[in-house]
């Protein structure tokens, strides 16, 4: 293919897949980062300055650009209206990727997760490009908060461990978000994505124990103190957020969708796979 593609986020967890598949079909890749220095990205994809939150930095990487993954890293929407006013200038579709948070009944969102994707969401609406919108659940990456208790002992603390989940591989994500940069019938869709099966907080620790060949035990806490463990890493508002959508989840799990096998043609990878190919982060 000779188009190019721009993709931000391009040094996560998701955007590092996106690129090394937009690389695999043949598509022109550019990278969208802060610090060139410190990027590290694959062979092959040209990197190019630019910051989101400075949208007037945009147009030199945009150039010749016909369609954008886009992650917003921003804690506001606010300048989400004026970066895509540089973008429509020049691509014609934008690949987003946003939350499965987001309630289409509600004019405003529950959580401010869900209310910034939202206000992406509608500033890429307004600006007239083509749109898809992939709305994710539970990431697998998310258990990575685990990394020291599971390097460090044999138990991982946490509260809600019966709450129910589905949790998506970065594969996955990128491969439907790959299908909708690169061929037509997703305009104007938004795709709800989960991984195959419902998985509770408990199980999702023995599973990464079956990975690394050691066994885990999940030991319950209550949710004061997990509310003081992850403040350390997360500001209160997504900290509750976070913990009263596990509490939901305990008596109301989250969806199972097909979305991604519809999409790709594949089955959604299970989190034993995924754990699979993270065990050494967890040795």
């Amino acid at each position: 293919m000779n188009i190019v593609i721009l993709v931000t986020g391009a040094t996560g967890n998701i955007g590092r897949q996106v690129l090394s598949q937009l690389l695999d079909v043949g598509v022109r890749v550019r990278a969208l980062t802060r610090d060139l220095a410190s990027a590290h990205l694959p062979d092959g994809v040209e990197a190019v300055r630019g910051d989101l939150s400075a949208p007037e930095t945009l147009e030199v990487g945009m150039r010749d650009v016909e369609a954008v993954f886009m992650m917003w890293p921003l804690p506001s929407a606010e300048l989400a209206s004026a970066a895509m006013e540089v973008v429509k200038k020049y691509a014609q579709r934008v690949v987003f990727l946003s939350s499965g948070a987001i309630r289409d009944d509600l004019i405003e969102q529950i959580g401010p997760i869900a209310q910034l994707h939202a206000d992406v969401e509608q500033a890429i609406k307004h600006s007239g490009v083509e749109w898809t919108f992939l709305r994710p659940h539970g990431f697998a990456t998310n258990t990575r908060r685990w990394l020291s208790q599971i390097r460090s002992g044999d138990v991982v603390r946490g509260a809600y461990g019966d709450a129910a989940m589905t949790l998506l591989h970065e594969r996955d994500i990128a491969a439907v978000a790959v299908r909708a940069l690169t061929r037509d019938g997703h305009g104007g869709r938004d795709y709800v994505l989960t991984g195959p099966e419902l998985l509770t907080q408990a199980e999702q620790a023995r599973i990464i124990g079956d990975a690394i060949g050691r066994p885990l035990r999940w030991e319950e806490i209550s949710s004061a103190a997990a509310r003081q463990e992850m403040l350390a890493w997360q500001p209160a508002e997504v900290v509750d957020v976070v913990l009263n959508a596990y509490a939901d989840m305990v008596t109301w799990p989250g969806p199972i969708t097909s979305a991604v096998e519809d999409i790709t043609g594949k089955p959604a990878h299970t989190f034993l796979h995924w754990a699979t190919d993270h065990a050494a982060d967890f040795r």
